[in-house]
């Protein structure tokens, strides 16, 4: 993966990003923290408290409703709002470069989010869960790539 000096890099996961910037070039990059984003999102479990729903069927007796998974609920929130932070990076600086490394689902979360603006910005993207790693394996990860 080739990513030209100053192109801004992204890799999140449904709970954190890493805002970084390639001080470097295409041939070596030099990954920089420019900022970072975190938000709390415990487990289901300890944010829903009621029973299933329940309702009429057609015939006898009713049906259960599945509860509402609100960790990933969240996760998915936490992308949309990333992909609402890349269109305020690009609308400031249109010629930006953008690589936006992601876990998969957050990926396909963000892509789906994304504005037309934003995605003729984007020149790569990569579905991996890099946030727990150092800022010098993700560069050779992205290299690699």
């Amino acid at each position: 993966m080739k990513v030209p000096n100053d192109a801004k890099i992204v890799v999140a996961d449904g709970e954190r990003a890493l805002f970084l910037r390639n001080g470097g070039d295409e041939e070596l990059i030099d990954l920089r923290v420019v900022d970072h984003e975190e938000i709390d999102n415990p487990p289901t479990r300890e944010q829903g408290t009621d029973k299933p729903g329940r309702f009429n069927d057609a015939g006898p007796g009713r049906s259960a409703v599945a509860d509402t998974d609100w960790h990933e609920l969240e996760k998915e929130r936490f992308a949309h709002h990333l992909a609402e932070r890349l269109q305020k990076l690009v609308h400031n600086k249109p010629h930006a470069k953008l690589v936006i490394v992601a876990a998969p689902k957050v990926l396909g979360e963000i892509r789906s989010a994304l504005h037309k603006e934003v995605e003729a910005s984007v020149i790569a993207d990569l579905a991996k869960d890099l946030t727990n790693h150092p800022i010098d394996e993700i560069e050779k990860i992205i290299q690699a790539n």
